[in-house]
């Protein structure tokens, strides 16, 4: 009896194993669709399918709403017609899926409060994806903004304590 008890706890133990690993895999699935289609090509029109209607973005200063969030999108799409998206690295645990992705484009449009540089940009960043039900529900995301302006000659770029920075001095 105590071996078969066992047997079918282990059966069980595999089984939920392999179901959480397929719903994993599931949800790596999704975020790369998303990556590649929504994302990258601008297919605005999946979002329904695939984001839950209550999808919240978790900024650092407020939560943003899914209407929000593509609005945001479609300005990137705006400033850099040309952006491609790619998600480099996906992990998944839990409802969980972390994206390592990298932006490449050309700023040749204007949205999201950028003028039109004309310069490529080559961006990183994380994104966290909390799915569930097959929907994407929460998103933390992180990418650095300081470099992008720096790329697109929006910043100044002297480096600190060169020459240029000090007040000229009369030679004695």
């Amino acid at each position: 009896m105590r071996i078969i008890t066992a047997v079918i706890n282990c059966s069980l133990l595999f089984a939920g194993i392999a179901c959480a690993s397929s719903l994993q895999e599931q949800n790596k699935a999704l975020a790369k669709r998303a990556f590649e289609e929504l994302l990258s090509k601008g297919k605005f029109e999946l979002a329904e399918q695939l984001y839950a209607k209550d999808f919240v973005n978790h900024g650092i200063h407020r939560n943003i709403s899914l209407a929000e969030d593509q609005a945001a999108l479609k300005g990137w799409h705006e400033a850099f017609p040309d952006v491609v998206i790619v998600p480099e690295k996906l992990i998944a645990e839990g409802d969980l899926v972390t994206i390592y992705w990298i932006a490449r484009g050309t700023n040749t449009g204007t949205g999201n409060g950028l003028p039109a540089t004309g310069k490529k940009v080559e961006q990183t960043g994380i994104t966290i994806w909390r799915i569930v039900n097959g929907k994407i529900k929460e998103e933390w995301s992180a990418f650095d903004q300081l470099s992008m302006m720096k790329q697109l000659g929006l910043l100044d770029q002297k480096p600190s304590g060169s020459d240029t920075d000090a007040p000229d001095k009369k030679k004695e």
